[in-house]
């Protein structure tokens, strides 16, 4: 069973090293929610709180959450698990390793000068690591739906006037 065991964590490892999204099951919410992370030295770390950081309710606070990990060609669950989820203190070597990973992946900030400064008064940096065994393979497939927005369609789409007809169109 040991083999089979780390097998997974290897799958997971590459799950999360090829993709930067991955999707969280947190308490109170009625489906997963998508996190960006970075993936290090065994663990994947996901930023929340703070002003036009991600909200990610619940993390913060939980010593557990479910993650699951999706295909990027595809986009179809590759495996997920149980993570222990323990908040990075600010100021701590876990803390100056990370946060500049973070800071780099961060790729739509309002500015990058100081953000790391302003995230250990304002935000959390949340390791979640894999615990043994992990709980599912590929041979589970879920879509995890987007959280429902407001937006719309502009308005029909354009039409093609004048074009050769294809066969298939008669």
């Amino acid at each position: 069973m040991t083999g089979m065991a780390e097998l997974n964590r290897a799958l997971v490892e590459e799950a999360a090293k090829k993709s930067d999204l991955l999707w969280l099951d947190l308490p109170g919410l009625r489906q997963p929610r998508a996190a960006w992370h970075v993936w290090h030295d065994g663990s994947a770390y996901v930023l929340t709180g703070g002003e036009g950081e991600q909200p990610l309710p619940g993390l913060p606070e939980s010593a557990q959450v479910t993650v699951i990990l999706r295909s990027k060609d595809k986009g179809g669950r590759l495996v997920s698990f149980v993570a222990d989820a323990e908040p990075v203190e600010p100021g701590t070597e876990l803390w100056d390793a990370v946060a500049p990973l973070l800071a780099k992946a961060r790729l739509n900030a309002a500015s990058h000068g100081g953000q790391v400064e302003r995230w250990a008064t304002e935000s959390w940096i949340i390791r979640l690591t894999p615990a043994l065994p992990v709980t599912e393979s590929t041979d589970d497939y879920a879509a995890v739906r987007p959280v429902p927005t407001p937006a719309t369609t502009a308005g029909a789409p354009p039409r093609l006037f004048g074009g050769k007809r294809r066969r298939v169109d008669r």
